[in-house]
């Protein structure tokens, strides 16, 4: 019963809502999709619980970028607010950058785990890395401060933005240069782009055709292929930042643990 009233509030306050990072239907949501999200971030709140960690790069399958050999398409920072207990399960939030109704702009926000996973992804399974150390010690308290975490945010958004430029900024990019602020050289994006790079950070690429960047282009309010070198851009090689990408990186760097996966 408890199960069933929350489904249906959850149905309410969704119905007719903008969500950002969507299409901005109005459409609610179906049941079987509200039931498995929520399934999904039950399931997530026990091994994040489980983990002991107190800061985590969480990934969820939103999209299916299996073409381009990706895993998973997005990702957040979920951070501790309360442990749990014999009681209560521990309380999580997510803190991640989201696209504005496939505008050209995007924003952040704070959202529960069940809010991050009733968008319909693709696959209803999840990932995180906790993190350890210096970044674990310094994203902590800069996540739970709202002007610090917008420090190095830009609005304007193509999801399939250069790695290394400035004039647009996607979701895994933001969490990215946010992490590298854990050193105090880092002042603005080229300087943690230049951090990213001297710790090897390699992004993604992406093989599209001209055909299919045209096309994009002229559709999609969200996507904008000017910020690529030239040379790149024209052959078709689409350096962005990918969430297996980061993950991988994560742990290269001894920046976080092993990932965990949540089926």
């Amino acid at each position: 019963m408890a199960m069933h009233t929350a489904l249906v509030l959850a149905l309410a306050l969704l119905a007719g809502t903008a969500q950002a990072g969507r299409s901005c239907d109005t459409q609610p949501p179906k049941l079987e999709s509200v039931t498995r999200g929520l399934e999904l971030a039950e399931r997530t709140a026990r091994a994040l619980d489980a983990s002991g960690a107190e800061v985590v790069v969480l990934a969820r399958a939103g999209q299916d970028l299996s073409a381009y050999g990706l895993r998973w398409s997005h990702l957040g920072f979920a951070y501790r607010l309360s442990p749990a207990t014999a009681q209560a399960p521990g309380t999580w939030r997510v803190v991640h950058k989201l696209n504005d109704c496939g505008s050209d702009r995007a924003g952040l926000y704070r959202q529960g785990l069940g809010e991050f996973f009733l968008d319909s992804p693709h696959r209803y399974e999840a990932a995180f890395v906790p993190l350890q150390g210096q970044a674990a010690e310094q994203l902590a308290p800069l996540l739970r401060d709202n002007q610090a975490v917008q420090r190095l945010h830009q609005p304007r958004y193509s999801m399939v933005s250069y790695a290394w430029a400035t004039r647009y900024q996607q979701s895994n990019q933001w969490l990215l240069e946010t992490i590298a602020l854990i050193d105090p050289g880092v002042r603005d994006r080229d300087t943690a782009q230049a951090w990213l790079k001297l710790k090897g950070f390699q992004p993604s690429r992406l093989h599209i055709n001209a055909m299919a960047r045209l096309g994009a282009r002229a559709t999609r309010a969200n996507v904008a292929f000017d910020d690529h070198p030239n040379g790149q851009r024209f052959a078709g090689r689409i350096d962005t930042v990918g969430a297996d990408a980061v993950l991988a990186w994560l742990q290269q760097n001894r920046f976080g643990g092993a990932p965990v996966y949540v089926r």
